[in-house]
């Protein structure tokens, strides 16, 4: 089986979880947003996905393909230096990073694209890879 995302990670995310950081991490982007806005719905659904955590990282390591690019190093990059663009240089995407590094992440929307998208991103230069390399 794959093993595309840590649960350390995820529990750590989990802290800042009522703005749904766990779940866009684990492929997750619309109960991200709504998480981003509610504050965890209210912080009960926070709570309940301390318990979940194990679940949405199965869930995770089943959807995604591993591969030369790893899933957590691409997203402590994004969320620590995305509005720079080194995510997208790590992914190989040259041409958006430049674009990221000068206009701020492009304006702070494509960094928000970034955070709902990431993960398919990153599925999708694996499979590429694996198939040309």
């Amino acid at each position: 089986m794959n093993n595309t995302h840590s649960k350390v990670i995820g529990y750590i995310l989990w802290i800042f979880g009522f703005m749904g950081a766990h779940r866009f991490y684990y492929g997750r982007p619309i109960s991200g947003v709504l998480y981003f806005f509610t504050l965890g719905l209210f912080f009960i659904g926070w709570i309940v996905d301390l318990f979940l955590i194990p679940s949405m990282d199965r869930d995770a390591d089943e959807r995604y393909t591993t591969g030369a690019t790893d899933y957590n190093i691409a997203w402590i990059l994004m969320t620590f230096l995305g509005i720079f663009g080194i995510h997208r240089l790590y992914m190989g995407k040259w041409v958006t990073a430049i674009i990221w590094f000068f206009t701020g992440g492009l304006f702070l929307v494509g960094f928000l694209y970034d955070f709902c998208t990431l993960n398919t991103q990153i599925d999708e230069v694996n499979r590429k890879t694996r198939r040309f390399g």
